[in-house]
């Protein structure tokens, strides 16, 4: 996969699966809101190999910008042959239990955003009948619980939408991998208590870059978050209403 599209690029997960692919020497697009965060990650990725990289300002949100940023994408790496979508924000679960218009805002970046982006791009690798979309989904999407159900509830539609576009895409030649990451050791998360459970975000980007390569489908990460999840969505819903901490 010698020509990639990042959106979501400054984020820790996105810069440490865009090094994997600079050590092989692709062609890398950058899309982020930090002008500052993009300009280190290009030249560093410039230095670990990357044949060229080129990067652009823009704010997800911004949806009427998607096309016109694909297109400058695909004429700077002179086609596509996998893009992954990373961009998301962590919402105070609690604020948005008290203004349902951050919720809203939360659910436009989370999900709405990605929808979008998705579809652009799928819609060119049609075209092409090959390459890679893989979008950044959550475990958090799986089952909604009450610490991040406005979180989860975006990411499940982001899920449910790769699911979907994944069945469709699949018949003409183009992957679309969802990944679903657990607890993640990242700058959005530098609050939380660590513990076992936890990935750091190098680790997580070289299981996306394998995934991006080879796989289709839903991919879990860590692994073994597969089967965790696979137990809570099997509580029973009495049960799973007094785990109010879970």
């Amino acid at each position: 996969m010698k020509k990639v599209l990042i959106v979501g690029a400054a984020s820790a997960i996105a810069e440490a699966t865009a090094r994997e692919f600079a050590a092989e020497g692709a062609a890398l697009f950058l899309v982020a809101r930090s002008a500052a965060r993009l300009d280190a990650i290009a030249a560093d990725l410039r230095v670990r190999g990357a044949k060229a990289v080129e990067s652009l300002v823009m704010d997800v949100r911004a949806t009427e910008r998607h096309a016109n940023m694909l297109a400058q994408a695909e004429q700077f790496l002179g086609g596509l042959d996998g893009a992954l979508i990373a961009h998301g924000t962590l919402p105070d679960q609690a604020a948005c239990q008290a203004d349902a218009a951050l919720a809203l805002e939360a659910f436009a970046v989370n999900a709405s955003s990605v929808i979008s982006l998705a579809s652009h791009i799928a819609n060119s690798l049609e075209v092409r009948q090959a390459g890679c979309l893989a979008v950044i989904s959550s475990v958090a999407g799986d089952r909604g619980r009450a610490s991040n159900y406005v979180y989860g509830a975006a990411k499940a539609a982001v899920s449910t939408f790769c699911a979907g576009l994944a069945v469709r895409m699949h018949q003409h030649g183009v992957r679309v991998l969802t990944i679903k990451p657990g607890f993640v050791d990242t700058p959005m998360t530098a609050s939380f208590k660590k513990g076992a459970l936890w990935a750091s975000p190098q680790a997580v980007g070289k299981s996306v870059h394998r995934a991006m390569l080879a796989k289709n489908g839903v991919v879990y990460v860590p692994g073994f978050w597969r089967f965790i999840m696979l137990v809570i969505g099997h509580i029973p819903e009495f049960v799973f209403l007094k785990l109010k901490n879970l």
